[in-house]
């Protein structure tokens, strides 16, 4: 099937497999990128995260521009959502106090030089955990909080049932993400052709998905199911089933700092360990008031041995940690589990012990 283009828009020809020039552009644009973020992050990584964050305050939290479930303020202004609840969790294990959070929006474009720069103390925004990010853009990552792929969303009325029906089509796409060169990759094995129509947030994408200059938005799968969960109609539009990528997202820091590496990574494992051993928000402070029966619920809440001390934080860091927005479990049923508006099953993101990928190392 070959789709009409809107009004205005010229259909690229299929290119049998060669790079376009528009792939060729986007490599040169991420290596440009890459070699400037390496060398703010070298730059960056020579002083101490938590001193730094300790004598302002605050933590800074590079988060998304807006995406619900995940982060976006409310009605309030005061920022929600599953990445929020990591930002909150890290700022509560430093200072015991959730609110200490500056969150900074950033889009595929900004996010890497505002981390690399040293204006974020760490990124809670839908990112994925890569080779090149991992290596060459100097950047750690602290273990996947959620996974993911990359997906794609078109209107019902377009009539199109798989990714491979749309030959000729436009997709909206946003830049500096993974998802370009996915894109372009789905699209070459499978020999048919596509117009990517570039933009910068995700609120843009929408805009322009809206308004019909593009037959089919393309992003991480819960993205897309997010977005669909704010239309006035959501079941006007539908998820074609391919996945077409590994996506694992994961929050991250810069390399060269491995004690603020651990404190982000020990706080992830603090949630998911909790959601394990059945320790919630809501029994926290009861659990942690006096050594139990559980070697590692005593470990994990400071009741016995040394942690805390060993990230310089306080013995109950992760006791302020989990009391902040819950364990993995509650943060992900809250924000965008299967009773809210964007209803994503655990699935991959079950524990290990339900058929899930969800796994700590030990608290020991």
């Amino acid at each position: 099937m070959t789709l009409t283009a809107p009004r205005g828009k010229k259909r690229l020809p299929s290119n049998n497999g060669a790079e376009t020039q528009e792939e060729v552009k986007m490599k040169k644009t991420i290596l440009l990128g890459a070699l400037t973020v390496a060398g703010l992050a070298a730059t960056a990584a020579s002083a101490s995260t938590l001193d730094d964050v300790r004598a302002r305050g605050k933590l800074n939290c590079g988060v998304t521009t807006g995406l619900a479930g995940f982060a976006a303020p409310d009605a309030n202004g005061v920022w929600q959502g599953f990445d929020v609840d990591m930002c909150r969790a890290v700022a509560a294990a430093v200072f015991g106090d959730p609110m200490a959070v500056e969150f900074v929006p950033t889009t595929g474009q900004t996010r890497f030089t505002a981390l690399a720069s040293g204006e974020v103390d760490m990124l809670a925004r839908n990112t994925t955990w890569t080779y090149s990010r991992d290596v060459d853009l100097k950047f750690e990552f602290a273990g996947t909080n959620y996974y993911d792929g990359q997906g794609f969303m078109v209107p019902k009325a377009l009539g199109v049932t798989s990714a491979k029906d749309l030959d000729g089509a436009t997709v909206c796409i946003q830049t500096g993400t993974t998802t370009e060169l996915n894109l372009a990759d789905f699209f070459r094995a499978n020999n048919i052709s596509y117009e990517p129509v570039p933009i910068e947030t995700n609120a843009e994408g929408l805009q322009q998905y809206g308004a019909g200059a593009c037959d089919a938005y393309t992003t991480d799968a819960s993205g897309l199911a997010a977005s669909r969960a704010t239309f006035e109609n959501p079941a006007d539009h539908i998820l074609l089933p391919e996945i077409i990528s590994k996506e694992p997202l994961a929050p991250l820091v810069r390399h060269g700092d491995n004690q603020w590496g651990d404190i982000v990574r020990w706080t992830l494992n603090a949630m998911i360990t909790a959601e394990e051993l059945g320790v919630t928000s809501a029994n926290v402070r009861e659990l942690a008031a006096a050594a139990g029966n559980n070697p590692e619920v005593n470990r994990l809440l400071g009741t016995e041995g040394e942690l805390g001390a060993m990230l310089g934080l306080s013995a109950d860091w992760a006791v302020n940690a989990i009391a902040a927005g819950g364990n993995y479990g509650e943060s992900f049923e809250r924000n965008i589990g299967s009773s809210t508006p964007i209803g994503l099953a655990r699935g991959l993101n079950a524990l290990w012990t339900n058929g899930g990928l969800l796994y700590s190392p030990p608290f020991r």
